[in-house]
């Protein structure tokens, strides 16, 4: 046993071969080689699963029996294992509930300090609701000062005249002889001064009192009484004015009664906090007004919106009545309108419109053509009727709580006049700020000082992993994999916990050059910590920066699996067999391009507005790589992804009228044809999808299968061999070749199906070979082997050949696309397009292709990209990768900060030009390459 130390003796797992290693504890270990060398198949399915498996071990039989065999790797020996810890890119939050502010605990202690030290106010009227004690109350009274006459009123509002002489009887029998009207006292017995009144400000007089020390015990009794008789409110009538106190959550303005305010109030997840339109999403399916117009050249008389009802119902009557107004025809071309006559035909009179008040039909106001479908939709009691409306409805942003996920009440609740909503706006960096200015009540500060410090205390360590432009509200279904590692890296660094063993995966993905110091010194904190820190990491600083380094390869896929070399980092850049060494060393580097593309086309965006990026005007070069770069949250993927591609987006698609535009205008676009977007989403929800389904050469395939003799003697079609349908599938998994245990206390399970062995298939269908192997083996074979397998198949091979070009060539056919991280998902997507027949004239849309990448295939993804471009298409980009971003064209950096301190264009121009100007962060990186 060797304690100081993690041994691995002859992992065979996936493409390892036979592969040996010792890892030092309390250190930081990075694991680099090319993509598809088994850097994850030595760490995640070696050492993660092995320990996995012990821990499932260490269990009662009991709770064993329900877990069913937990399989170990293919490995002869690991010695040395700790507790572990994985942190993988890929991420299984699809709740779109969670956020950044759930997943760090941060809002759940947001709640609390609400709940304690919140100011509440009237939803509707802005006044301040402070509910008292009985004795704050006697005390409030009380410091009106001596000799002062009050009068303590009961109020108790009588809606209906005909039942106020059988109040006043009743209280007269309990010996309350005046009442109050308008803050004037009458006797009860002067009926005329009772109806000639609004009779809802009504209250019953308890006692006129002077102020004076000894009458406590009185005050004391009259509040009491009025209270009881107020339902908790009470007034005090004091020199014709009238003050106004409750021991309830009760607005002074509107006498509307508040819930008591909990933790439960900020919960978007609880009824008692949640939007009750949305139910706390912030989101909701509503109807598109692009959606409902057929033709924008029609005319409302021609059928240009869809669902706009019989001409007999009441809204068309008012749908006309509103045309009149503004001088508009049933026969007026819907591309007519003008935006804000659109505005209004979709929304109702709720603009600049010069509109009447109302409308000559029955008093009614036009509400709007979406008004009145929403409407519809909610009234209709049948999910058939409801789903007529479906193709009409996208995801939109809430109409009643526009995105804030909570109700009316629970925004009204604030602190130093922000609410709980606004907070979670807030970046990390600025909420941190606002917490050291918050003034605390004295004697709230010994509840409210810890959870101030546990913020705080969290907003530094997600700054420490360079979050600090991320706000709380952000969802984790929009985070790219590294920005979620980083987060659940600063909830690890928060519970200091010594003797685990940390295994991370490209935890840089998503950094820029400039913010990668503080993820250094985050895994020095957990290695001091006396934790043993293993990344698998592309990024040559990391690596620089390693205690220990293990560099697999020498290729991918079979040509893989080795270990090339390890050691500290002198030892790596000595080693002549190490790809990785020979970078470190500068002794193979990618080449800067010797001349640059000249723009002849470009686009140019004018006043660019949303989010951090405010009125920018930004030129975009046509027929060039174009790469958009920054710090972390400088505003690159608003710009690109949330501006500029929607905008192109509706241009393309001339159906599309009605904008709610982020800019002021935009020149250019008639060179562009289509635009294609490929980011790190997965290719597919299911475990069902893969390559070769993706890519769509997989029909081909069992087709091939198909065709043979022994195929077509038991009749077998192709549907045979899909592991989607029954028959040739195996039944016990449902083609999934695994079977998933649920753990409920932490992590699923994954269990291979002992029916199938994994293959997915009945034995039947196995039976059934081509070339010596059947459909499951061909599945399980790397783009690499399947490439000689079907060299004499034009359309399989085209396909294949593109996958290997874009350096996929380890991944397997059937490989499932939850297994794939999201830089194998991207240039996925670019292997399809590229094996598809162009015309030019497309602009691709990439989001941080180099994730995943080793240097070495770096290069082999700028030769691609160089391919597109020269087929007449331009590339778009955002990234962080240097050795990218010198191979640009044109590069435009924004900044200089993230979050409010971002989305500003420091530079722009070619990477020379950029790396003469001090104030980009950028240009400081590519200083050294020219």
């Amino acid at each position: 046993m060797t304690p100081n130390k993690i041994v691995v003796v002859n992992s065979r797992v996936h493409n390892l071969k036979n592969v040996s290693c010792e890892i030092p504890k309390s250190s930081f270990t990075v694991v680099t080689g090319p993509s598809g060398s088994g850097k994850s198949s030595l760490v995640f399915d070696t050492i993660y699963k092995e320990s996995q498996r012990r821990f499932i071990d260490s269990l009662s039989s009991y709770s064993r029996y329900f877990l069913g065999q937990f399989q170990a790797p293919d490995v002869d020996l690991i010695e040395g294992l700790s507790p572990s810890i994985a942190i993988e890119q890929k991420s299984s939050l699809k709740n779109p509930r969670s956020t950044v502010g759930t997943l760090t605990d941060i809002y759940d202690y947001l709640k609390i300090l609400f709940a304690k030290t919140g100011t509440v106010y009237c939803p509707d009227s802005g006044e301040k609701i402070i509910s008292y004690t009985f004795s704050q109350i006697i005390k409030e009274i009380e410091k009106l000062g001596l000799d002062q006459k009050i009068i303590i009123v009961a109020p108790v509002p009588i809606k209906n005249k005909t039942q106020w002489e059988q109040i006043i009887s009743k209280f007269q029998s309990m010996g309350l002889l005046r009442g109050v009207i308008e803050n004037k006292v009458f006797d009860f017995n002067d009926k005329d001064n009772f109806t000639n009144h609004n009779l809802n400000t009504f209250g019953v007089v308890i006692d006129r009192v002077i102020i004076k020390s000894d009458i406590h015990q009185r005050l004391s009794d009259s509040v009491e009484l009025a209270l009881r008789i107020g339902n908790g409110i009470i007034n005090i009538l004091i020199n014709n004015e009238c003050l106004f106190f409750s021991t309830q959550n009760i607005s002074p303005a509107t006498l509307k009664v508040f819930p008591k305010v909990d933790t439960r109030t900020f919960s978007f997840n609880s009824p008692h906090g949640a939007c009750l339109t949305c139910k706390g999403l912030g989101s909701l399916e509503d109807f598109d007004e692009n959606l409902l117009i057929i033709d924008p050249s029609f005319s409302i008389e021609d059928g240009a919106i869809k669902a706009i009802g019989n001409k007999k119902s009441i809204f068309y009557t008012l749908l006309i009545d509103f045309l009149n107004d503004n001088n508009l025809k049933t026969t007026t071309p819907l591309k007519d309108y003008s935006q804000q006559q659109l505005y209004t035909f979709f929304h109702g009179n709720a603009g600049d419109l010069n509109l009447p008040k109302q409308s000559s039909f029955n008093n009614l106001k036009y509400p709007g053509l979406i008004t009145w479908l929403r409407k519809k939709r909610s009234e209709s009691l049948l999910k058939k009727t409801k789903n007529n409306f479906n193709e009409y409805l996208i995801e939109k942003t809430c109409h009643d709580c526009h995105g804030h996920k909570l109700n009316k009440f629970a925004l009204s609740i604030k602190i130093n006049e922000k609410n709980i909503t606004e907070l979670c706006n807030l970046s990390i960096i600025e909420l941190n700020e606002f917490m050291s200015k918050i003034v605390v009540n004295p004697h709230l500060l010994p509840i409210v000082q810890p959870i101030i410090q546990n913020i705080t205390k969290r907003c530094s360590f997600l700054m420490d992993v360079g979050l600090d432009y991320l706000n709380l509200n952000r969802k984790a279904t929009t985070m790219s994999g590294g920005e979620l590692q980083r987060i659940r890296m600063a909830n690890q660094l928060g519970s200091s916990l010594s003797g685990v063993l940390y295994i991370l995966d490209e935890p840089s993905i998503g950094l820029h050059p400039k913010d990668n110091d503080g993820l250094l010194k985050t895994f020095q904190k957990l290695k001091n910590n006396d934790n043993t820190v293993i990344v698998i990491e592309h990024d040559l600083e990391t690596i620089r920066n390693a205690d220990y380094i293990i560099d697999l390869g020498p290729g991918a896929g079979i040509n893989g699996g080795e270990i090339v070399a390890t050691g500290n980092l002198n030892e790596i850049k000595n080693n002549l067999n190490s790809l990785t060494g020979a970078y470190l060393l500068k002794s193979k580097n990618i080449s800067t391009p010797s001349k640059r593309r000249k723009c002849e086309n470009s686009i140019f965006l004018k006043g660019a507005n949303l989010y951090n990026i405010n009125n920018l005007d930004v030129l975009f070069p046509l027929n060039s790589l174009v790469c958009i770069t920054g710090v972390s949250g400088s505003g690159k993927t608003t710009l690109l992804n949330k501006i500029l591609v929607p905008a192109i987006e509706n241009y393309l698609s001339k159906k599309r009228i009605f904008i709610n535009s982020n800019f002021h205008s935009i020149k250019g676009l008639s060179n562009i044809q289509q635009i294609i977007k490929m980011d790190q989403g997965p290719i597919g929800r299911s475990p069902h999808s893969n390559p070769a389904t993706f890519c769509g050469f997989f029909d081909e395939i069992r087709n091939i299968f198909s065709n043979t003799l022994e195929a077509k003697t038991r009749g077998y079609d192709a549907t045979r061999f899909s592991f989607n349908n029954i028959g040739g599938r195996c039944e016990e998994c449902e083609g999934h070749g695994f079977i998933k245990v649920e753990m409920h206390y932490m992590a699923d399970v994954y269990l291979t199906c002992e029916e199938c062995e994994g293959t997915r298939y009945n034995q039947e269908t196995l039976s059934v070979l081509y070339k010596t192997k059947n459909i499951s083996e061909v599945l399980n074979m790397s783009i690499s082997e399947a490439l000689i397998f079907f060299k004499n198949h034009p359309k399989i091979h085209r396909n294949l050949e593109t996958l290997e070009k874009v350096g996929l060539g380890y991944i397997k056919l059937g490989q499932s696309a939850t297994t794939l991280s999201g830089g194998e998902a991207q240039r996925l997507k670019i292997a399809k397009e590229l094996s598809k027949k162009k015309n030019g004239h497309v602009l691709y849309v990439l989001d941080e292709p180099t994730t995943g990448l080793h240097v070495n295939d770096i290069s082999l993804l700028l030769k691609i990209l160089n391919e597109l471009i020269e087929q007449n298409n331009s590339v778009f980009i955002i990234e962080h990768n240097i050795d990218i971003i010198k191979c640009a064209d044109y590069v435009i950096d924004l900044g200089p900060g993230g979050g409010i301190n971002g989305g500003k264009i420091v530079a722009c121009g070619t990477p020379e030009e950029l790396s003469k100007i001090n104030e980009s962060y950028t240009g400081q990186y590519l200083k050294n390459n020219f």
